[in-house]
């Protein structure tokens, strides 16, 4: 009995052996060192993704997460704002401009961080479930602005091409009708943790100052340290921003994450090298055809799907171009660098390569590999950044001193 058990055991073990031995050789061979492997650097608190769903409102998702992300550094407490209230007043006003240019001004989903910052100086706002919730007024439970926009829009350009000699306040009524009728109506007054507030006195009551924020860019077509509205179609009520070189706008960018504040960062994420599985990098294009053997008429007849496929392949190992205040220049002025999403930077990490990268959080609900986080490297962001909005307490001294704005 002894030996027959001494027997099995042996077997067993070599059997063990020998079935452990191919395992872990496959898990060496299917191990991709393409595949992000991120450690975190450092992250400043944020509150939870949100899904803007379909509208065209990454603005104010970003926005509001950034003074979200205000109210946990300096009342260590996590609110949840309205971003339809948002939507409710700017689209309100954007219509007014429309009207007011007869026609000669475009009304869109579209918006920037300064109509968010605006609507909460001159309106207020509330808390999330102060109004009806995304979606709430058409059946749904998020955000759907296709027949919202089908039905506004016309509304609008008619009134602003109108032959009318004199407009009546009608039409004004009119619109907040379709307005309300998508979004909820904004309250004149709500509860909030057993008080009565209206939203504006709820908004001042949050202890912000609204006058503590910036918007920085970096372009050459302005002077450096002045401040000029950016040329772009969202930026309609033609807010302005302080014009930095390229290398300011990223030591702005460190050095709030460092002070422990985000940054909400409007930029290009049309460029091949955003992906929709949570990362972003500034590809070097002409590196990757050579890597692949293959020259620019090849490439250029790929699809953009098959393009992303072959970068998403190369992982962390794509080439990066670095990014100059020359080539964003030329890419602004050629419309290649564009207006296209806003979303929230709020920490930084590096790969295994030892690539630096910042943390994003976006607005497309949980999606991703990372659940609706972004890596995205600090080339892209700065190379493909429009602008961003940051509390001036997180921005360096010595920037602040060449803008003449007192600390």
């Amino acid at each position: 009995m002894r030996i027959l058990l001494s027997f099995l055991f042996l077997s067993l073990a070599l059997a063990g052996r020998a079935s452990a031995e191919p395992t872990d050789s496959v898990k060496t061979d299917t191990i991709d060192p393409n595949k992000p492997v991120f450690t975190t650097i450092m992250e400043v608190p944020i509150t939870s993704i949100k899904n803007q769903n379909r509208s065209g409102t990454c603005w104010d998702y970003s926005t509001l997460a950034f003074f979200e992300a205000e109210l946990l550094k300096s009342k260590n407490k996590e609110y949840d704002l309205s971003e339809v209230f948002v939507t409710n007043k700017n689209y309100m006003d954007r219509a007014i401009m429309k009207v007011r240019m007869h026609g000669d001004a475009q009304f869109s989903q579209g918006g920037s961080a300064y109509d968010v910052l605006y609507v909460l100086k001159t309106y207020g706002i509330c808390p999330e479930d102060a109004m009806a919730l995304p979606g709430a007024m058409i059946g749904d439970t998020l955000n759907n602005f296709n027949e919202f926009f089908d039905v506004m829009t016309p509304y609008v350009d008619a009134v602003a091409k109108t032959s009318a000699k004199k407009l009546t306040p009608a039409w004004r009524s009119g619109l907040q009708g379709i307005i309300d009728a998508y979004l909820g109506k904004v309250p004149e007054n709500f509860k909030y943790e057993g008080k009565t507030y209206t939203p504006l006195e709820f908004a001042n009551s949050l202890g912000l100052n609204w006058d503590d924020y910036y918007s920085f860019t970096s372009y050459t077509h302005h002077p450096f340290y002045t401040e000029f509205p950016l040329e772009i179609q969202d930026n309609w009520r033609q807010a302005t921003s302080w014009n930095v070189t390229m290398d300011e706008l990223a030591s702005i960018i460190d050095y709030a994450l460092d002070k422990g504040y985000t940054i909400a960062w409007g930029g290009d994420v049309s460029d091949d090298g955003f992906t929709r599985d949570g990362l972003a990098m500034l590809v070097d294009v002409k590196a990757v055809q050579d890597n692949e053997g293959s020259d620019m008429a090849k490439w250029l007849k790929l699809t953009a799907g098959e393009r992303k496929k072959k970068l998403q392949k190369l992982g962390v190992n794509v080439p990066e171009l670095t990014p100059s205040q020359e080539k964003r220049q030329e890419e602004y002025d050629n419309w290649e660098l564009t207006d296209d999403h806003g979303m929230l930077i709020y920490g930084k990490a590096k790969d295994q390569n030892g690539r630096i990268y910042y943390m994003v959080k976006n607005s497309w609900g949980k999606t991703g590999e990372y659940k609706g986080i972004w890596y995205m490297s600090k080339n892209f962001i700065v190379g493909k950044a429009m602008d961003i909005l940051v509390n001036k307490n997180g921005v360096p001294r010595e920037i602040l001193k060449k803008l003449r704005v007192k600390n």
